[in-house]
């Protein structure tokens, strides 16, 4: 799964609309008030949950600006980055959740690994959800709820998971 090719198509989509979007320095909010698209439809597109129309996407793309055959034609290098000093990774999270992700362009890239810190009460949302690829980590201090379909675990320090993403999944 190294060819971005080789991924599914929605897939593959969204990580490209993720890339172009950040390369053009515009944050998924921002973006959507640029092109009168709404943030939650950029997200699930970015995220490989919704496979846009064609129209949908150009109105995306025109807040880059990139036309449809630039998109579609371009290739990203692969990062090429093996460290990071912690003022290096990326805060994708929001509120009270930080998410912290090691590499800014995972373009092309198998895993998604994360610093997360969860502040008292936070939640990834009541709706689970899934995507491609795996997780895993293990608690370093305090206690963390992780559902992964109908299973649930209270993990504390030391503990761990590992699970296939696509199960819908919930960290509390």
């Amino acid at each position: 799964m190294n060819d971005i090719n080789a991924l599914p198509p929605e897939t593959e989509l969204g990580l490209r609309l993720r890339f172009v979007r950040e390369r053009a320095g515009h944050s998924q909010r921002a973006l959507a008030k640029l092109t009168g698209v709404p943030n939650s439809t950029i997200s699930l597109i970015e995220s490989g949950k919704m496979n846009p129309s064609v129209g949908a996407l150009r109105r995306v793309l025109e807040g880059i600006p990139i036309s449809l055959s630039e998109f579609f034609a371009f290739e990203p290098d692969p990062e090429q980055v093996s460290f990071y000093s912690e003022r290096d990774l990326t805060e994708i999270g929001k509120g009270k959740l930080s998410l912290k992700q090691v590499g800014a362009n995972l373009f092309g890239r198998q895993l998604m690994m994360l610093r997360e810190t969860y502040d008292i009460g936070a939640d990834t949302g009541r709706v689970m959800y899934g995507h491609l690829g795996e997780e895993a980590g293990i608690v370093l201090s305090g206690r963390v709820e992780v559902t992964v379909g109908p299973q649930r675990k209270i993990l504390g320090p030391g503990d761990a998971y590992y699970f296939d993403s696509r199960a819908p999944h919930r960290f509390r």
